[in-house]
């Protein structure tokens, strides 16, 4: 069989890099029983701007918040962000030059980059906003790593990345490129690689994906399927997380769905999954999809429900960010803190729309804590203004006083920015308003 030099390349590469580190671990003294993580190898790297004192060196993502002065870095990016914006085209060029130069790096992507890019220009902006508060941003990061794991990212794969940004930035800028100006961009890039190795080496022990059969698919509306899945082995959260998913005609594309039931011990998930475009994850999951088929979980993230507060829930969901609120109800149904109550609300256009309500129904049976509310906006009759989110958090202000609760929000951006503002507004402490990061799913 023929070897194609792009694969022998990509081998060569690898390989390198892991005779470099069994260098590295073979001549480093003793590790001390305070480091917190391995060596993450991202030292100063050919072609690149040399870091000066205020860039972090190898040696993971605790000692790199501490020593990187990311304030700096900060204030010479946004001074010259002019030069290299917009984001959307310099991560064009980004990913031209990387693909251009190791063109065995694309297997790694979907066919369509659009998301990925849209993913990275927020990434950019969120890097840029937040690199004045290094230990908060590495926490992000050191997470991000971790999820990077299941599509096959090695730390080698950043050396190229690197090399591509700085070219990029080089082109966007053109005759005002200045050493500074890169070396500013490289050591918040490499302040955010040691940050991501880390806790992709920390979570070592840990698989960066399961596999999982689908055993049951529900059309509940003809845009809307709740899915069944079974893992091979136990996967690992809690109520209220959410976890990624890629489906078989997609590969390596990966989007965010909410469980949408507690933990079981048959290993069996629920998903409820509303197709929202054409030729994405979403639409295959509803479309495409069938008893049998097989799909890969990402771990499992998020915190939308602290567990060290028992104050009564107050739980808000809109559309199918009612999975997380049902899986929530079914965990505290068989472990409730004694006397804590809970109020659910669910938001839909029109009462056939709420298209898990028997279930919850049934969930909620003869359970005098738990008290379950439908607002439908076809039954309001017009008594608030403004879209769906608003008419949701109009009902869930005028059913009581909330200022001595804790909240849980989810579904879609501007129901929960509606519900947050509305409850923030009644008094009710924002630290006890949570949901997660609304993200896209196609």
């Amino acid at each position: 069989m023929e070897i194609s030099s792009t694969t022998t390349e990509y081998d060569r590469l690898i390989a390198r890099h892991h005779a470099m580190r069994l260098r590295r671990q073979i001549l480093a003294p003793a590790p001390s029983p305070l480091d917190s993580f391995p060596d993450a190898g991202t030292g100063p790297r050919a072609g690149t701007a040399a870091p000066d004192a205020r860039h972090p060196g190898a040696g993971g993502a605790a000692g790199a918040a501490g020593e990187y002065d990311g304030a700096a870095d900060q204030r010479l990016i946004v001074q010259s962000l002019g030069l290299v914006s917009p984001f959307a085209d310099l991560i064009d060029r980004l990913y031209a030059s990387m693909f251009r130069r190791r063109p065995y790096l694309r297997a790694l992507f979907p066919d369509s980059m659009e998301f990925q890019q849209a993913h990275l220009e927020r990434m950019f902006d969120y890097l840029v906003e937040n690199l004045h508060r290094p230990a908060q941003l590495a926490a992000t990061l050191t997470q991000l790593g971790r999820d990077h794991r299941k599509l096959g990212v090695r730390p080698v794969h950043y050396q190229a990345f690197e090399e591509a940004l700085c070219e990029a930035i080089r082109q966007r800028a053109g005759s005002c490129w200045s050493p500074g100006l890169e070396a500013a961009w490289v050591g918040m890039l490499r302040f955010a690689v040691d940050a991501m190795v880390a806790g992709a080496e920390s979570a070592l022990t840990e698989p960066p994906y399961w596999h999982a059969v689908v055993v049951g698919h529900e059309r509940r509306r003809p845009d809307l399927a709740v899915l069944r899945v079974r893992t091979g082995e136990p996967y690992p959260y809690r109520a209220g997380q959410y976890g990624t998913v890629e489906h078989p005609l997609l590969p390596h594309t990966w989007r965010q769905y909410s469980m949408g039931c507690a933990p079981r011990e048959d290993n069996e998930l629920e998903f409820h999954v509303r197709r929202t475009g054409p030729g994405g994850v979403s639409e295959a999951l509803v479309e495409c999809t069938a008893v049998g088929d097989r799909l890969r979980l990402g771990p499992p993230r998020g915190t939308l429900m602290p567990e060290d507060d028992s104050r009564d829930l107050l739980l808000v969901a809109g559309g199918t960010g009612l999975a997380p609120m049902k899986a929530i109800v079914e965990q505290l149904v068989e472990h409730r803190p004694r006397g804590r109550r809970v109020h659910l609300f669910v938001g839909a256009r029109a009462r056939a729309d709420l298209y898990d309500w028997p279930s919850l129904a049934e969930l909620g049976g003869r359970k005098p804590w738990l008290e379950l509310i439908p607002v439908a906006d076809d039954e309001l009759g017009g008594r608030t203004g403004g879209g769906p989110g608003r008419r949701l958090a109009e009902a869930v202000g005028r059913a009581g006083d909330w200022s001595e609760h804790l909240a849980c929000v989810s579904g879609p951006a501007g129901l929960v920015d509606e519900v947050r503002s509305r409850l923030a507004a009644d008094g009710l402490p924002t630290g006890r308003i949570h949901h997660e990061p609304v993200l896209g799913r196609v």
